[in-house]
């Protein structure tokens, strides 16, 4: 059916006036303020409320963002990182007041001012597992000892562990000095040539053994793991060895041969004070006559079997 010259007339002016308007929105648009449409005000989709994402977090942290994109952290793949949850949210916490008012405090988790069991508590929410299970209670937890005193997520010196340190008896001489002056003596443990270092023997994170040691229940059980010669039981045992190594054995450095906290005979004097031998191999008839216990390892060149003997006239631990 034909349409009549009025009804042409009105069909024209609703087309134009549709046409107009919407000429009229899209200038209106493009004339909005850049900052209306950031994700402080529109969610991005997929994100929990108040979450902004790690990509507005990293285009203000730059330095930050390096550090965490080469770290085992970013490894969306892994369901246990924080790169498949919320990204850098996820230990810090949602980011949308942060954004809203960058300089209020309390807004983001801050890893330098938040309580030490506060930090352990947020890292132990994903490394709970195997050697870090033991973390609660343990020895460094107990003394206020955090991750982030030994580990830095965003600017690590070490190849693994993220330590701050680039090495492991680096970042433990921070605290341990004393033990880390010993590894530096004429008699040590190979950690100085690489084929040891301090967690060789130590589980930082806790153990149940003494010293956090990582194997056994003593300090002997400990050291035989290695050592099994000297593990007994034996027909005779030399009570020292069977207590604890560390009675005669400085494990971490010593300036004796064998890492022996005293030379001998001094060692073997401060129980055998008055055992047929006499108390002192210093007196005029003992330099004289040139005792065998000044010489060469002293005590030990006639009782060698120190540490048990098996034979059964060994009660002196001779040959």
């Amino acid at each position: 059916m034909a349409l009549s010259r009025g009804d042409t007339n009105m069909a024209n002016r609703t087309l134009g006036t549709w046409m107009c308007g919407l000429l009229l929105g899209t200038v209106g648009l493009l004339l909005l303020p850049a900052h209306t449409a950031g994700t402080a005000q529109t969610p991005q989709p997929g994100l929990k409320p108040g979450y902004v994402g790690a990509a507005k977090c990293m285009s203000c942290h730059e330095v930050q963002a390096k550090g965490y994109k080469d770290s085992p952290h970013a490894r969306a793949w892994d369901p246990r990182t924080p790169a498949a949850a919320s990204a850098c949210e996820t230990c810090h916490g949602p980011g949308s007041g942060h954004i809203e008012d960058v300089g209020a405090k309390g807004r983001l988790r801050n890893f330098k001012k938040i309580t030490p069991r506060e930090a352990s508590e947020t890292c132990m929410t994903c490394h709970n597992r195997e050697e870090h299970s033991q973390w609660q209670g343990s020895m460094h937890d107990a003394r206020n000892v955090t991750c982030v005193n030994c580990h830095s997520v965003h600017t690590p010196k070490s190849e693994t562990g993220q330590l701050k340190q680039e090495t492991v008896t680096a970042t433990c001489g921070q605290c341990h000095r004393e033990k880390a002056a010993k590894i530096q003596r004429s008699s040590h443990m190979p950690v100085r040539e690489g084929k040891m270092e301090c967690t060789s023997c130590h589980n930082q994170h806790g153990s149940t053994n003494v010293r956090m040691l990582r194997a056994g229940n003593t300090v002997s059980e400990f050291c035989t793991s290695c050592h099994a010669e000297k593990r007994g039981p034996f027909l005779w045992d030399h009570p020292p060895a069977r207590e604890s190594c560390a009675t005669c054995h400085d494990p971490h450095g010593s300036s004796n041969d064998r890492m022996l906290v005293a030379r001998a005979p001094m060692l073997c004097q401060r129980c055998h004070v008055h055992r047929q031998h006499p108390a002192s191999v210093y007196d005029a008839n003992a330099v004289a006559s040139k005792s065998s216990r000044l010489v060469g390892r002293a005590c030990v060149n006639c009782h060698s079997n120190i540490h048990g003997s098996n034979h059964p006239s060994g009660q002196f631990f001779q040959r």
